[in-house]
């Protein structure tokens, strides 16, 4: 039977392709978020902006800073040097809750988005300048973080654009439809 070979050629082949597809961890290879300022779940006054740190270096970046109603406070275009990302919020922040989401490109080329929530308790810290002893000891931008706080852990909900996914099912179709047409090639002969 000649068609026995081929049959059974395809077959290891489509084995082979499944054991590797499923194997893989295809989150091995993008980046995630590693800190975050403010941190997630953080209770901070009004931040100047927001910075984002990646285990990689990340290109075409998107940041948003919405309010409970959707509305966007960021000001001007996110910022990336490496594995930093900086985006400036326009004018004070109300006290409310705040989501930050953001979508970066990986060193593989596949996107990866992400958000979270922060907590703003209030405007900055206004009142009277500092002494000069005293603002030595200060930073010049309000940063918020604490040493226990959230802002060290990464955000929540990262995703992959599920590529991975859709490249599993059309292998899987593709196997399926040539193994129909095997069957019904040994049918014939």
């Amino acid at each position: 039977m000649p068609a026995d070979p081929v049959f059974r050629l395809a077959r290891a082949v489509v084995f082979a392709a499944v054991c590797v597809l499923v194997t893989a961890s295809p989150a091995e290879a993008h980046t995630s978020l590693t800190k975050a300022v403010p941190g997630q779940d953080s209770r901070v006054p009004s931040p100047a902006r927001v910075e984002l740190t990646f285990a990689d270096p990340v290109r075409f970046t998107g940041v948003v800073v919405l309010d409970a109603k959707q509305g966007h406070h960021e000001s001007g275009r996110p910022q990336a040097v490496d594995n930093r990302v900086t985006q400036r919020i326009a004018g004070v922040l109300a006290p409310g809750v705040y989501t930050v989401g953001w979508r970066v490109v990986a060193p593989d080329g596949h996107p990866v988005t992400g958000e979270y929530r922060f907590t703003v308790t209030g405007a900055p810290a206004t009142g009277p300048k500092p002494s000069a002893a005293s603002a030595t000891a200060q930073p010049s931008a309000p940063v918020s973080t604490s040493p226990a706080s959230p802002a060290a852990q990464p955000a929540a909900r990262t995703s992959s654009a599920g590529w991975w996914w859709v490249g599993l099912g059309l292998l899987l179709v593709a196997a399926a439809a040539g193994g129909v047409a095997l069957v019904r090639r040994r049918r014939r002969a």
